[in-house]
């Protein structure tokens, strides 16, 4: 009991943190006087009084946490902190349920970038920052900012981390202490965070929507300002930057924190994820344009690779965003889009999925299966480059892609039951668990998911926060046995 009285407290500061995020729109909102600063004042409010009465009840409790600890944390986190991020909506929106709210803050602080809301356009400039700024901090993890900025948290930082890093992020030592490691990686993440926005304004976009954006592309969670997306700028050179952008977005943020801090591109080679990243997304918008081209899509080549670039990118790496309607397409494109959602980026990156270091472990152990069919006698090693990778591990990603196949089939037969075409109801659940954003048919990237009911819309949040805490951190606080002493 004293430990989840431990982890309350460290979840209420956590929370202090949080309502501190509101001031950014807060302030963006007076500047331009666009009538949601009530909002953001009630959001500050309601996170400052429950942070501050959850910190007084239990202040007292500064037991070490434990592993056990560190992923009910992380799971209080993410499912406890898109709640307080609905105040600003819900106040602005008096006619958005509880469902829909909670439904557009998941998909910010996961980075899917999937929404109820219609009409960006017009609304406020700093209720799209907001739906923004969660993009970005969710992109990091606010476990990992937590412990990057609060040391004295009294808590054990690397449990905290390793239950909310991805793959092998988690024993990752970049640096000698948890907390300079999480400093490092947010400093990486803010200075490429910084020329992404130089870099959109330099292309030809309004300083607004180069930081709301900046905040998307770098989360890679497709979250707009415009209900067009990036169709509403129809502008190659925005499209290039962001294309860069997404890409770095996409490779593993330890090894660019290692080729900034040693001023080499040699971390790039050394890392067998990149390669195998860059040839399958950028080999499948070779093919795909070929492909749109000789389906007469598009009159020329040319506007195929403009398309198929920006479009296969942006779902490869999980960021969501379009400049057309690629549901409209012929019906290939888009299931092997989404397909590379599933895998292509890599681990320790803000995207979402299997990611492709799993992808190539399992490739490599179905290649050992097969030759110790033709050889049972021969030893035969599974590699990730020079290193050879523990049979513990080979097991545990096997489990992993399991349980992975198993989320997508039983939300894809619970969204059928619930009435949705197989289409809608399968590439919604693929694209909420990969963190993704839009699917096909009734959820592409034309519409939103307001068209979902209640129970689908659960079903994709649930698939959301699955997808985003890489399915056994949740599961795990689910099961009877954590709850065992």
């Amino acid at each position: 009991m004293s430990n989840a009285l431990s982890v309350l407290r460290v979840f209420a500061l956590i929370l202090l943190i949080f309502s501190g995020t509101m001031l950014l729109p807060l302030s963006a909102s007076w500047l331009f006087d666009d009538g949601a600063q009530h909002a953001y004042d009630e959001g500050i409010a309601a996170s400052l009084v429950c942070g501050a009465l959850i910190w007084t009840a239990t202040r007292r409790h500064r037991e070490e946490l434990k592993v056990r600890d560190g992923f009910l944390l992380v799971v209080l986190a993410w499912a406890g902190l898109p709640a307080f991020a609905t105040v600003p909506l819900l106040m602005y929106f008096p006619n958005l349920s509880f469902t829909d709210a909670y439904f557009e803050t998941v998909s910010g602080l996961t980075t899917t970038g999937a929404t109820v809301l219609e009409g960006l356009d017009k609304l406020p400039f700093s209720i799209n920052l907001w739906r923004a700024e969660l993009v970005w901090l969710g992109g990091m993890g606010l476990i990992v900012l937590a412990v990057a900025i609060l040391p004295l948290l009294g808590v054990g930082g690397r449990q905290i981390f390793k239950a909310e890093a991805p793959g092998p992020m988690k024993d990752a030592k970049l640096t000698p202490r948890m907390a300079e490691t999480a400093k490092g990686l947010w400093l990486v993440y803010f200075y490429i965070s910084v020329a992404c926005f130089l870099a959109l304004a330099w292309a030809g976009m309004g300083w607004g929507d180069a930081l709301i954006h900046t905040f998307t592309v770098m989360g890679l969670g497709g979250f707009s300002s415009h209900d067009a997306s990036f169709g509403f700028f129809d502008s190659v050179p925005i499209e290039a930057v962001t294309i860069f952008f997404m890409t770095l977005a996409g490779m593993n943020f330890a090894t660019h924190f290692l080729a900034l801090r040693g001023r080499s591109f040699a971390p790039y080679r050394w890392d067998p994820e990149v390669k195998w990243f860059l040839f399958v997304m950028y080999a499948s918008v070779l093919g795909i344009a070929l492909y749109l081209w000789s389906m007469q899509v598009y009159p020329d080549f040319r506007t195929a690779l403009r398309f198929s670039a920006f479009n296969v990118v942006s779902i490869a790496t999980t960021t969501g965003y379009a400049n057309t309607d690629f549901n409209l397409w012929p019906i290939f494109a888009p299931l092997w889009m989404l397909f590379l959602s599933s895998f292509a980026t890599c681990s320790g990156s803000t995207g979402g999925g299997i990611k492709m270091v799993r992808a190539i472990l399992l490739y490599k152990q179905v290649f050992r299966e097969l030759m110790r069919a033709m050889h049972p006698n021969a030893v035969h090693q599974t590699k990730l480059g020079n290193e050879v990778v523990e049979n513990k591990i080979i097991f545990a990603v096997l489990a992993f892609g399991f349980m992975y196949m198993v989320s997508i089939v039983s939300m894809t037969l619970a969204m059928a039951a619930s009435g949705l075409d197989i289409v809608t109801a399968f590439t919604a659940v693929v694209a909420c668990i990969n963190n993704t954003g839009p699917g096909l048919n009734q959820v592409g990237p034309a519409t939103t998911f307001a068209v979902l009911t209640d129970f689908q819309t659960w079903v994709c949040t649930f698939a959301m926060l699955l997808g985003r805490l890489e399915i056994f951190t949740l599961l795990v606080v689910l099961t009877p046995a954590f709850w065992r002493k």
